[in-house]
């Protein structure tokens, strides 16, 4: 696990702690969008997935330019991250399309 690997020292504890915060989230909040009772309620939750995964992809990258981990162990991670970033991100924006055009 990324988290745990990182070097001993308060602010890459500070780093861990976050990006283990919002990349649990996105998991937790994907499994509350599976579960949305309504094309209102499946946008609104999907874009806390979306907003989680960016914050994901904020402290990945952030690890990356202080170069407290070494930047090809971070590429796939980063890689993965924007992927389910662009899925969400259509899936969403499908959904919208849908719902505008079914009134």
């Amino acid at each position: 696990m990324l988290c745990r690997a990182l070097p001993r020292s308060q602010e890459n504890r500070i780093f861990g702690n976050q990006l283990l915060r919002c990349a649990t989230s996105v998991a937790a909040n994907y499994r509350a969008v599976c579960r949305s009772r309504s094309r209102a309620d499946f946008i609104s939750k999907i874009s806390i997935v979306i907003e989680e995964t960016d914050e994901t992809i904020f402290w990945l990258e952030l690890l990356m330019d202080t170069r407290v981990f070494p930047e090809c162990r971070l590429k796939d991670l980063l890689k993965e991250a924007n992927e389910l970033l662009a899925i969400f991100g259509a899936s969403q924006r499908t959904c919208k399309a849908g719902a505008l055009l079914t009134g």
